[in-house]
């Protein structure tokens, strides 16, 4: 099983997520994934909140830890419904993505996403598709 420190490495390479977002992951374990990133005025729409693609690509990052981390198939998502709950106040979004169930090819997941005041600013389903063998 890999460690946090080999998975962050491993995860770097999505490059979009780690190092335009600035997503990194804080926990991992099989089907359940935590990751976040400060916010930046980059981030920002014009009314001064967390762009909607921001916060879903953090989502989707916690998604693809989760489902691929521990894994040696590789899942990618296939279908997601978000819903967008609330505007953060906080400084730093975190993604929390735990799988509901897994089956051989589609899974699904949920992903909620709450700023660092305890604003729940996010619920995104991820239905997953896996690919066996890379």
């Amino acid at each position: 099983m890999p460690t946090l420190a080999e998975l962050k490495q491993r995860f770097y390479s999505d490059r979009f997520a780690s190092e335009l977002l600035g997503a990194e992951i804080l926990a991992a374990e099989p089907q359940h994934a935590r990751c976040a990133f400060s916010l930046r005025p980059q981030h920002l729409n014009a009314a001064g909140v967390p762009m909607g693609g921001a916060i879903f690509t953090l989502a989707d990052f916690a998604f693809a830890v989760a489902a691929n981390g521990f894994s040696e198939d590789v899942t990618v998502s296939q279908n997601a419904a978000t819903y967008f709950l609330a505007p953060a106040k906080g400084t730093v979004l975190t993604a929390e993505a735990r799988c509901i169930k897994a089956g051989r090819t589609t899974s699904l997941y949920c992903v909620d996403v709450t700023d660092d005041q305890g604003v729940h600013v996010a619920h995104i389903d991820i239905n997953g598709y896996t690919i066996h063998g890379k």
